[in-house]
């Protein structure tokens, strides 16, 4: 393993997989090279598809002259395709002291990057995230959408603590970590989590951060709503269709997660939501109805319809799990002075299940959910 030091500051990832996504992901890596608190570097993480690879690979070539802002640096996933194995990639490349971790179509605010710094003053924060806007396509929010459902697109919905406040994860399109916490939890666990266009799953950061408190009980998490980032959602999810296949697919995620940590901690946010948040946000729909306001109605029959489609994948994917076993490959991650993102992989199976290969394939989820 190669002991060098890390220098101090953040290195920048941004997984990328469809030049669909060009323009986007060339503002995201402009919106980290305009940030009061330099990066010290962005890692364009591209999974799987050589014609992007290429192509970014010559626009850097072009558009970095020597001193002129953070060096960007484009990398192919090293793992098996998905989001998780292309963040390990960028975590085992990563010169800096933090790792930072924004998406492809989200720009960050000017003063992200120090905001995310300024709380690692304290040596036992493990984990910056920060607040996510929603970019609509049509340049407003549905008027049937729920702010408490805002995670369906990658955003911060409504529920979560304002300020700079501890939590038992961060959201990953809008995160840090200190390069340490890896070396203690590992990498993102392969096998959960988004893999391109197939179904919408997530829960990957959830499980890595439950990992993260276990390995290191001390470990402080927090959320700051000051590092602000801009997330666009485009026009088809802004439709009910894809609500409904998302809030499902969360419940198939969830699944997954609490096979690999447990039910208690894989769901001890979620209870809150569902017994408080949500109900609450029926009740204004409600209200809203009552008074002639516009979506009212919409709303509420949004977040009981989530509630209800969230909790039948869920119900499936236990099942699922419980039939066919789960399979999770997670770290260590062995830091590469090379940048070409080696990756160290082995198996991780949720209780009561076999893991079966260790290449990350994720039984449930790659080939039991999606079909």
């Amino acid at each position: 393993m190669n002991h060098r030091t890390t220098p101090d500051g953040f290195s920048v990832v941004i997984c990328v997989y469809t030049e669909e996504r060009w323009e986007d992901i060339l503002a995201a890596v402009d919106s980290v090279r305009k940030q009061s608190l330099p990066a010290l570097e962005t890692l364009l993480v591209v999974d799987h598809n050589e014609r992007l690879l290429s192509r970014l690979t010559e626009e850097y070539a072009e558009r970095q002259p020597p001193g002129q802002g953070a060096e960007v640096r484009v990398l192919a996933n090293a793992g098996p395709r998905g989001l998780s194995a292309g963040r390990n990639t960028g975590i085992a490349a990563a010169r800096g002291e933090f790792v930072a971790f924004l998406d492809d179509d989200a720009v960050a605010e000017r003063d992200w990057l120090h905001h995310f710094a300024a709380a690692y003053d304290d040596p036992r924060v493990m984990a910056v995230g920060g607040r996510t806007l929603p970019a609509w396509a049509s340049g407003r929010r549905p008027a049937w959408f729920p702010e408490e459902f805002d995670w369906v697109v990658g955003c911060t919905y409504r529920g979560l603590p304002p300020g700079r406040v501890p939590v038992r994860n961060v959201l990953g399109g809008n995160a840090s970590f200190r390069r340490t916490a890896f070396d203690a939890a590992g990498g993102f666990a392969t096998g959960i989590g988004r893999d391109g266009d197939r179904r919408p799953l997530g829960g990957e950061e959830t499980e890595l951060c439950i990992r993260l408190a276990k390995a290191l009980p001390e470990a402080i998490l927090l959320i700051d709503d000051r590092a602000v980032i801009h997330h666009k959602v485009p026009a088809v999810r802004e439709r009910f269709g894809y609500f409904r296949t998302r809030v499902y697919a969360e419940g198939l995620s969830k699944a997954l997660v609490a096979r690999s940590v447990g039910a208690q901690k894989g769901l001890e946010s979620e209870r809150r939501y569902s017994t408080r948040v949500l109900p609450a946000g029926v009740l204004r729909g409600v209200r809203d109805a009552l008074l002639g306001r516009s979506g009212g109605a919409g709303r509420a029959g949004a977040i009981v319809t989530g509630v209800t489609v969230a909790a039948g994948g869920y119900a499936l994917g236990t099942l699922r799990a419980r039939r066919n076993g789960t399979t999770f490959s997670w770290g260590p991650i062995e830091r590469d002075g090379s940048g070409s993102g080696a990756v160290e992989t082995r198996a991780g199976a949720g209780s009561g299940s076999s893991a079966a290969s260790g290449r990350g394939s994720g039984s449930l989820t790659a080939e039991g959910a999606d079909r």
